[in-house]
């Protein structure tokens, strides 16, 4: 057989490239849009980074400005004496003994002075049992039960206000506005119904207010009745009627605000409905029903020292109508007063901090699910570190790759997409109805929690492990160290930054959690700090979300105040995992 020789084929021909030149209009014209690229994608990212810095700058003010007022309270410094008949029955003086004492009567003892003329039930109730909080005298018995010697002595004693009066003081019942009287005024009399007579145009400014606030009025008013009668279409029979009649009731009510509103000259009635006006003069204080350009007709609602004219008076507006308040003119007359007799002074709210919660605003603190959260948190830690650690080494370095162990890796990644509220029922169903742990304990609370975090500890623990270099086990193995050493001498200290890493990302998701700790009975209302795992507790996120339902005005202030102690407490856990995350920090 003859080999066949075969010519190779011919190699293309060699064409030269274009040559292209650095400083062409084309070359140049590339680099800059690619620089114009480059430029535009910086452009965007910190665009993205101010957008978010924005919003982060907006929401941390907003919950700053509302949690100012939490931090600080009122109260009364008034001159008494503590009776040891109200206080020492028996006259003993020991601590259980003052305990038990009446001090609220010594409070109310301690304020009628200021109102002597306060002797109506309604009345002392008005002032005692709604200005005065519920704890008012608790600084005094601490005081009183610290020193007996106190009792019997004249001192300055401590009040607490409650929280209407407190947030009086600090501005969030009503907008007022203040101003001296441009000429001398003149009253009638002393107490009871009262004229009031001034140059001319005294009242002007405040005739004004009212007819506009009036108007203001009137026209929500219409705003209602359209709105209402939209909603009036679908409805038939009994419904519809009861809305017509509303309707009819908020048309004659727009009517009546507006055509008080557009009357001209003459004075204006001062109702509920429509701005107060009171006037501070001759020690007394004045509320006006009835205003014109230069006179006005009043109610005394504290006694003047003299009828007549007044050297100096001022005249004072409320721009919030007396039916859209809590606090009465009345009320309002009593605290004015009061700071004018200097004995309101304003104090840092330790309470808030160091004691639990209560109904009372006032008195209400996050020190109960401050604790109740550092045990629940301690109990996940303990739980969640050593167990999610030891699961992680076992699966990246010791367990056989097989079916059993892929289907564990599945499902511990599925695990870590579970809702929370899935493992608050896992907890109410296994912990409290089965084994019978004590509910509403950070025991259980922890346990769910651990379980939660479980996933993401582990998921983060085996990426740390994975990304030692290899190069660092086998060195260990080349030196005659066993498998178990080589992991736990040598791959593990180097892993502990990214464990780390992984355990503050999980704690802080515990720490922000509230279903799974509703569902196990953690909603519950809770007086005393706990002092054991085993005990009732609360949490800081659940308080948040109870004092964030509560009607109260003052319970706003005190939620964003406990959202920021949250956030102070969730900084203080980071930070101390990132310092121990860095004594462990290694570089290969």
């Amino acid at each position: 057989m003859t080999d066949t020789l075969q010519t190779p084929p011919a190699a293309p021909a060699f064409t030269p490239k274009k040559r292209v030149r650095f400083d062409s209009p084309e070359a140049v014209a590339l680099v800059r849009k690619r620089y114009g690229v480059e430029r535009r994608f910086k452009a965007y990212g910190i665009a993205a980074v101010a957008f978010a810095a924005i919003f982060i700058v907006i929401l941390v003010s907003d919950i700053l400005i509302k949690a100012y007022p939490a931090f600080t309270e009122h109260r009364l410094n008034v001159p008494l004496t503590v009776s040891a008949e109200r206080v020492a029955a028996g006259g003993k003086t020991d601590r259980e003994t003052l305990m038990q004492g009446d001090w609220a009567a010594v409070a109310r003892e301690g304020v009628s002075q200021y109102f002597p003329e306060v002797t109506a039930r309604s009345q002392r109730n008005k002032l005692y049992n709604e200005l005065i909080s519920i704890g008012g005298a608790d600084d005094l018995r601490t005081k009183v039960v610290a020193d007996p010697s106190l009792i019997g002595k004249p001192m300055t004693a401590p009040i607490l206000l409650s929280d209407d009066a407190d947030l009086y003081f600090k501005g969030h019942m009503t907008a007022k506005s203040e101003r001296a009287a441009r000429a001398a005024l003149t009253v009638s009399d002393t107490k009871g119904d009262v004229t009031v007579t001034a140059g001319a145009g005294e009242f002007a400014e405040e005739l004004r207010i009212i007819r506009s606030n009036l108007s203001n009025d009137a026209q929500k008013a219409q705003r209602e009745v359209t709105r209402l009668t939209t909603a009036l279409g679908p409805l038939t029979g009994d419904k519809r009627a009861a809305l017509q009649e509303q309707i009819n009731r908020q048309t004659a009510t727009a009517a009546d605000l507006d055509q008080r509103a557009k009357a001209q000259g003459g004075s204006a009635i001062i109702d509920a409905k429509v701005s107060s006006i009171l006037i501070k003069v001759n020690g007394g204080i004045v509320r006006l029903t009835e205003v014109g350009n230069d006179s006005a007709k009043g109610t005394v609602l504290t006694p003047l020292k003299a009828a007549g004219a007044a050297t100096s008076s001022r005249i004072m507006t409320l721009m919030s109508p007396e039916d859209s308040r809590k606090l009465s003119d009345q009320q309002i007359a009593w605290l004015e007063k009061l700071q004018d007799e200097k004995v309101v002074s304003r104090h840092f709210n330790s309470r808030f901090l160091f004691s639990g919660d209560s109904r009372e605003a006032e008195l209400a603190g996050i020190l109960g699910g401050l604790v109740g959260s550092a045990l629940t948190m301690l109990v996940t830690l303990g739980l969640c570190l050593p167990i999610g650690v030891g699961a992680a080494i076992y699966l990246e370095e010791f367990a056989p790759k097989n079916r059993i162990t892929d289907l564990i890796e599945v499902n511990i990644n599925n695990l870590a997409a579970v809702p929370s509220i899935v493992f608050g029922l896992l907890g109410l169903a296994i912990f409290l109805n089965t084994f019978g742990l004590p509910r509403s304990s950070p025991l259980v609370g922890g346990l769910v929690l651990a379980l939660l975090v479980l996933p993401t500890i582990i998921i983060s623990a085996r990426a740390a492990l994975r990304a030692v270099p290899p190069s660092i086990r086998e060195a260990a193995l080349g030196i005659g160290a066993s498998h178990q050493q080589a992991v736990f001498q040598h791959v593990l200290p180097l892993a502990m930054p990214g464990i780390l890493t992984g355990t503050i990302i999980g704690m802080a998701h515990a720490l922000g959690e509230t279903a799974p700790l509703l569902m196990i009975g953690m909603i519950a209302f809770i007086l005393e700090v706990p002092q054991a795992i085993s005990q009732s507790a609360t949490v800081l996120p659940v308080q948040i979300f109870l004092w964030s339902d509560l009607p109260e005005l003052a319970f706003q202030a005190k939620t964003a105040a406990a959202i920021v102690v949250l956030l102070i407490f969730l900084f203080v856990m980071n930070g101390a995992a990132i310092m121990l995350r860095k004594r462990f920090e290694r570089r290969w």
